[in-house]
């Protein structure tokens, strides 16, 4: 285990913390160091607090890990993007989300400026069909939601719920058969140790994310 000290010497533990103070110290303590484990009470409160996200994510999970997850994002992403370019092939800021989510993962330069930018601009496409062809609506916004992985991980679960309204909407004979079949497809292309977490994770959000007729 390694210490990182130049964040311990700006990060000090307030004196008699409280327990929120304490979780929250804790949090970003794993985040940015590595020189001991997380005690179990406090391990237990973050669990309960945070089933589920980005705080809970950091505590089991690392950088690559990270972008493991959000080239899973992106696949995710891609998979529905044609129910969007078929009908807007112009229209290139599905794509370019997508793209600018893959060039963070190959060369770790982050901008927040250029995330948000591309995420926006994605969902402002979502926004301009989304009456007149809800499938291409849905495939933009799962762009939107992908490139956002890269500011905080959870995020990456959108373009998997997302992609079921989009395979939804394209009105297969069996809407709940197709929508097993993406989730299927999805979850055998998560990395091993992401997909217990992932899948809970896609789950729990079904039962609010999708009406009862079709969820899984």
């Amino acid at each position: 285990m390694k210490i990182n000290a130049e964040w311990h010497s700006k990060h000090k533990m307030p004196k008699n913390p409280t327990l929120d103070q304490r979780v929250k110290w804790h949090i970003e303590h794993v985040r940015h160091c590595s020189c001991r484990p997380l005690d179990g009470k406090i391990l237990e409160e973050i669990k309960k607090r945070y089933r589920h996200t980005h705080q809970e994510f950091w505590i089991f999970f690392n950088v690559d890990d990270h972008k493991a997850l959000a080239l899973w994002a992106a696949d995710c992403a891609e998979r529905v993007l044609p129910f969007f370019e078929e009908k807007y092939p112009e229209d290139t800021r599905p794509r370019d989300a997508i793209r600018i989510l893959r060039e963070w993962v190959n060369t770790g330069k982050f901008s927040m400026r250029v995330i948000r930018e591309a995420s926006l601009a994605a969902h402002a496409a979502a926004r301009e069909v989304m009456e007149k062809d809800k499938a291409a609506c849905f495939a933009a916004r799962c762009a939107g939601q992908a490139v956002a992985t890269a500011h905080v991980p959870t995020h990456a679960l959108g373009p998997a719920l997302y992609a079921f309204k989009a395979v939804a909407a394209t009105h297969p004979p069996d809407i709940k058969a197709a929508i097993i079949r993406e989730q299927d497809w999805q979850f055998q292309r998560l990395p091993e140790n992401l997909r217990e977490w992932v899948v809970s994770a896609v789950k729990k959000k079904q039962r609010t994310f999708l009406p009862p007729s079709i969820r899984p």
